[in-house]
């Protein structure tokens, strides 16, 4: 017994020498990368803070969205025709419009196709596609020089000659003023 006694005692004193070993060689460790381990310190610490900083920032924000479901529906309406429409005849003569020119508004203005209103005067399609006041009409509605062309199956240029003629007839200077002055002289609805 005394032996298992001696034998702790002296494995207790040991494991101390050994702890004591150990904690004067970090001691010494300290000492020497002491600037090191401050650094590493510091940037361990601002990290930290970093990750906690970014938590507190970027955290989602509760909202309380009221969701709106937009239902898309077509509808048709149907406007009333207009009392009858009696184009000014004084202003038409002024412009140089031919019989055949209004015949062709008249019908584009109640929608028709190229199609049909070739139908309905007798002649080819390819008639009735290239007037002048066909690029009115669009002009009326919007559409800019590339998209008449490419309605009308012919070049920009074309379009801007058809234009031009339209300036010059109308005595404007812009696509506005020409589309104003049609409706107003009552020469397109």
């Amino acid at each position: 017994m005394a032996t298992l006694k001696n034998i702790l005692l002296y494995a207790a004193a040991m494991a101390a020498i050994l702890l004591l070993l150990q904690w004067m060689q970090v001691k010494l460790l300290v000492i020497d990368h002491a600037t090191e381990i401050y650094i590493t310190g510091i940037a361990v610490l601002f990290t930290f803070l970093g990750i906690w900083l970014a938590k507190k920032l970027t955290r989602p924000k509760t909202e309380v969205v009221k969701e709106s479901v937009v239902v898309e529906k077509e509808v048709v309406v149907y406007r009333p025709a207009p009392a009858i429409f009696l184009p000014d005849t004084a202003a038409i003569t002024r412009l140089g419009l031919s019989p055949r020119e209004l015949e062709v508004l008249q019908r584009m203005a109640e929608g028709a196709t190229n199609q049909e209103i070739a139908d309905g005067l007798f002649v080819s399609v390819n008639t009735v596609k290239t007037h002048t006041l066909e690029v009115l009409q669009r002009m009326a509605e919007g559409a800019t020089n590339q998209e008449i062309a490419d309605g009308l199956f012919v070049s920009v240029n074309t379009v801007k000659t058809h234009t031009s003629r339209l300036f010059e007839k109308l005595e404007v200077k812009r696509r506005t003023q020409a589309i104003e002055k049609a409706r107003r002289l009552q020469v397109i609805a």
